[in-house]
């Protein structure tokens, strides 16, 4: 397949899901079929980007001409397709194509594992790549990969307060660190070292980010233990996501503020001290500036809706009730 220079990044269109708008700093994880989304674009994928989401295409059966930035290849299944985030991608599938589409953020798998995840992350989305495994491995990956798509489906169906199931994360764990493995044997093969880079880096501020966002560090501590400035710490945040790093801080503990409140009968003031708030009013100020509610009120709201915390905390508005 010749190589195409596709559009500037500027006029391309950036996405969370193919067709759906972007959330500047989303925590996601989905996980898809090919099918369920390139079947209703006559499976032909335009070029676009994503905007700190990381993505793999897993191709089962059939084949794809498939662009990364300005390279174009063919593939036939099974292999995975590699997508760090903010690299221009594009699609043909022959109809009838089988495989998944696994999208997440680093903060959606880092969280609650940040010791686990943070080197599979940085080695299989340090460069877009696509990755051939042996027989028994793409097996493997293939059966995880279907597990993972039934309870994503499951989790989706159930979704309410009380129920945040662990499952896809582990699974989607489990994928993302069987083809860094591939990535780590392909690179070796071909004698490349891996390359830290801008993409390493942010993927060890989202770790650090998992460690520390409880005790309140500043943007500079950050920076120093990644031994950068804070201008550029902001700079490759703000590249990724559309947020600086302060206000990802700040969103992230929203995000747990209200994952707690819906999921933790315990008073407000006491998880205020738990976030690490040293006086309750501060945070609720600083709840109801994120989310436009009290922390109360928003309790109330999400008990009474049945909607999920995770996924309303993706929404700086809080629906009352499920989309």
């Amino acid at each position: 397949m010749p190589r195409r220079r596709p559009a500037t990044a500027t006029t391309l269109p950036s996405f969370a899901l193919y067709g759906e708008a972007a959330a500047p700093g989303m925590s996601l994880l989905h996980v898809e079929e090919i099918e369920a989304r390139s079947s209703q674009y006559a499976w032909e994928i335009q070029a676009h980007i994503h905007q700190g989401l990381h993505q793999v295409l897993w191709l089962q059966l059939g084949e794809a001409e498939v662009i990364l930035d300005e390279s174009g290849t063919c593939v036939a299944g099974p292999v995975a397709v590699v997508i760090p985030p903010g690299v221009v991608h594009a699609f043909r599938f022959t109809p009838g194509a089988v495989g998944q589409v696994l999208t997440l953020s680093a903060a959606a798998l880092a969280e609650g594992d940040a010791a686990g995840v943070g080197q599979a992350l940085q080695t299989l989305f340090a460069q877009p790549r696509t990755l051939q495994p042996e027989a028994e491995e793409a097996a493997a990956l293939s059966a995880l990969l279907a597990n993972l798509l039934a309870e994503h489906r499951q989790a989706e169906r159930e979704a309410g307060p009380g129920d945040g199931s662990p499952v896809p994360g582990w699974l989607a764990r489990s994928v993302v660190w069987r083809l860094a493995r591939c990535a780590r044997r392909q690179d070796a093969a071909a004698r490349l070292p891996e390359r830290p880079g801008q993409r390493a880096l942010y993927t060890r501020w989202v770790v650090l980010l998992e460690a520390h966002y409880l005790s309140h560090w500043p943007v500079s501590r950050y920076a120093e233990r990644l031994g950068l400035s804070e201008e550029r710490l902001n700079r490759m945040v703000k590249a990724e996501t559309g947020l600086t790093a302060q206000a990802l801080l700040h969103a992230r503990l929203a995000r747990e503020a209200c994952r707690r409140l819906v999921h933790v009968a315990a008073p407000v003031s006491r998880l205020a001290f738990e976030l690490g708030f040293e006086d309750p009013a501060y945070f609720c100020r600083f709840f109801k500036r994120h989310t436009g509610h009290a922390p109360r009120a928003w309790r109330e709201q999400a008990q009474r809706s049945g909607v999920d915390a995770d996924a309303r905390a993706r929404s700086p508005q809080m629906p009352t009730k499920a989309a």
